[in-house]
């Protein structure tokens, strides 16, 4: 776990900073090019026939554009289901979508269904902000993932998505975070199928 020589707490935070503004700053056509790869990793890899229900997400600060694969989620037969916030410091609530779906503004605006029963995703394409090579995952702070992942029934298959560019040597993880089953990148996959 962490080493007590640093303030993990403040680390964490000067690094979401650095990763957020450099992710923002990247170029449009190479953002587009980056998403582009991670999509056909996560189809090539991922994707059955029939996916089930699959946890996505409404992309924010320029994170990796997930809305072409929620798209072939349901073009494959399976469903998508987005996150709500239903309040701070307690699990995500996920409700189906689709591209005719109701919805509303949430937390930082950020879209989701305006209604309908909660459900329970078989997998999960969960942002990140910075990653590393054992799995961990840096968020936005707020630990929603990580209470949701704790809090569900049956543990879905996690593939955290982001860029290569969010890579560190560690995000020094603390005894609540959840590694992911899969980090996918424009650069690949980790661990390898």
């Amino acid at each position: 776990m962490a080493s007590a020589s640093i303030d993990v707490a403040a680390w964490r935070k000067r690094e979401r900073e650095r990763l957020i503004a450099a992710r923002m700053a990247t170029p449009a056509a190479a953002h587009r090019a980056s998403s582009a790869e991670i999509g056909r990793l996560l189809l090539a890899h991922f994707m059955p026939a029939n996916p089930g229900i699959v946890g996505c997400y409404w992309p924010f600060r320029r994170e990796f554009d997930c809305l072409p694969i929620m798209r072939r989620i349901i073009d494959l037969g399976g469903e998508v289901a987005l996150p709500v916030v239903i309040r701070p410091r307690h699990p995500l609530e996920f409700r189906r979508w689709t591209p005719q779906t109701e919805m509303a503004k949430g937390v930082w605006n950020i879209p989701h269904p305006a209604g309908g029963p909660a459900v329970h995703p078989a997998a999960l394409l969960v942002p990140l902000v910075g990653f590393d090579a054992t799995g961990y995952r840096l968020g936005y702070g707020g630990g929603f993932y990580d209470r949701t992942l704790a809090a569900f029934p049956h543990r879905p298959q996690t593939w955290g998505v982001g860029f290569e560019m969010a890579r560190l040597e560690t995000i020094h993880p603390q005894d609540h975070d959840v590694p992911m089953d899969f980090i996918v990148t424009e650069a690949g996959i980790v661990p390898p199928p």
